[in-house]
This record gives structure tokens, sequence and C-alpha cells, in this order.
């Protein structure tokens, strides 16, 4: 069955980026001109995804209000001739991307306890998870290399890049064995682990391809690091009972629940960009005769 559908849980409370945060979601923290929930979203439509659950939570209206249209300032862009034409097509084009839709995590007790909100909206289907604190930026969009992964195995499928063995312990640690290029078999994972735990340098970051099957292994699921339902504790289950792929993906991952990780998406993107690109470049180069 093909992947169609895709769940962003944005419910976090961003307490990594306060005050910023205090009243506006991290998920729609700018990188540039767009905040960083539409790059998530364009990366699933552009992997091939036609419906998207996004998992919110109170005070979180904003990303809501962002996919939706707004009839008063489109009036306002059309009437203001030809050069206004071009960012009037981008606004409307943002609420045609997919079929979005959302609900609420009414408790923030972890990411598995998040995605276990999408139970009704998945259905019998397999379905990409995009985590959305991470952004990533890449010519071919790692929620697609993932899908391909998912389609020649038949199997679950995380996103893995290596980490430093300082930051290990931050993220997760997976036992995995070459299969082929990118891809390699995962049997099994833990979430946050202490030094004598580590499996290996790849950790899962920001991305999977699941069966729908984990809501069952998610029922059964126990508190884990923090107190929280994890994902990952779920998916080691999967992994152990049935395998799954782990895909080395390409592309620039960015942090956005992370200060450091939002000002390199800022300066990082800002130089790729078509109209500001060349003389940010210029400045950047000003500036750093200055530091």
């Amino acid at each position: 069955m093909k992947v169609k559908k895709a769940v962003i849980p944005a419910a976090g409370l961003g307490t990594r980026v306060l005050p910023a945060t205090k009243s506006m979601p991290k998920e729609m923290l700018p990188i540039v001109d767009k905040p960083a929930i539409q790059y998530i979203v364009e990366e699933a439509v552009n992997s091939g995804i036609t419906d998207i659950l996004i998992i919110t939570n109170r005070g979180k209206g904003l990303i809501e209000d962002h996919f939706d249209r707004a009839p008063e300032l489109e009036a306002r862009l059309e009437n203001g001739g030809p050069e206004k034409q071009k960012i009037l097509d981008e606004i409307v084009s943002i609420a045609h991307k997919a079929n979005i839709y959302f609900v609420r995590q009414k408790e923030t007790r972890g990411l598995g306890h998040a995605v276990n909100c999408a139970r009704s909206f998945v259905g019998n289907e397999p379905f990409a998870v995009l985590y959305g604190d991470d952004v990533i930026i890449g010519k071919d969009p790692a929620c697609a290399q993932l899908i391909r992964a998912y389609d020649e195995f038949g199997r679950g499928v995380v996103g893995v890049n290596k980490v430093s063995k300082k930051d290990i312990s931050k993220y997760s640690s997976l036992k995995v064995e070459p299969l082929h290029d990118n891809c390699f078999k995962c049997t099994d994972m833990i979430e946050k682990p202490s030094p004598d735990k580590v499996m290996s340098l790849y950790s899962i970051l920001g991305r999977c391809v699941l069966p729908p099957d984990i809501f069952a292994i998610l029922d059964h699921t126990e508190p884990g690091a923090g107190g929280e339902i994890q994902l990952t504790d779920a998916m080691r289950t999967l992994a152990r009972r049935d395998g799954m792929v782990a895909v080395n993906f390409t592309g620039k991952r960015y942090d956005m629940g992370n200060k450091l990780g939002i000002m390199k998406a800022q300066v990082e993107v800002a130089l790729q960009h078509p109209e500001i690109g060349k003389e940010f470049r210029a400045y950047l180069k000003e500036l750093c005769k200055t530091l």
C-alpha cells in the first residue's frame, strides 16, 4: 500500500526557545520568509503525501490560520497590481498544498502519545511521521527517501544520521547492519542512552514511516525517558519483533527547538534565497571582518 498520509506532531511547548514561544508556536518561527512548519509540509507534499494531520495543543491556532485562506489579505494583494500577483499566488497556494487536518493532543504525554492521537486519521494504512521540530532541506526530500525504502522492504523505516559520541545521549541509538547504499537493517534501539547502552552513533532524526500496527504497540508502551510515552520505545518493540530499516538520509537538518539550530537555519537558508541571497552573502563577508 502506498504511503499517502503523514502526521506532524507539533504539540511541544517550545521551552528551549522561550521567551519567543510564550505566545508563538515554535513551529511558526520563520526561516527567512516562511514558518518552519511550512517547510515540513512542503517536504511531505513533495514526497507524494496527499493527506496531512498536524497534532497541536492549546495556543497553537496560528498554525491552523497559516494553512487557511485569508480573504481580506488576498483581496488587498489582488488590488495591488502585477507586482503583488506572485505574492498572492504563493499565499493562496499554502492552503492547497494538501488536505490538511488538525487534532489537539489534550495532554503533554510525549511523542508516542501524540502519534497515537492520529489513529482514526491513519486507519489501516502505513503513514509518515515528520517531527515538528525538524526542518530538513535538500534536493531529494528526506520523507521521499524513507518512503522509497518502505516500498522496497515493506517494513517500518526510520530516518537516521550519525551524531557525535558526546551528543548521542540526547538522542537515540540504533543497532544496525548494512543492507545496501544508505540503507541499514535495524533490530534494536534505545532512547537517550547512557554511555554503556550506546549501540551505534546512528540516531533517529525527525522522520519515520510506520505500519498501522504501531498503534497497538503504543497502547502497551509504558512511560519511558522523561516520564513520557516515547515513540522510540514503541519502534523498538517493532524493530525487535519484525525488524525495521534505517535510512541515512541526505539533506541538511535544522533543530528548530534549539536556539542555535534556529540561527543556523536562518543564515544558511538566507544565503540561498533567490531574493536576498546575494546581498546577504556580501553583508556576512563584511561582518566577518569585524569578528
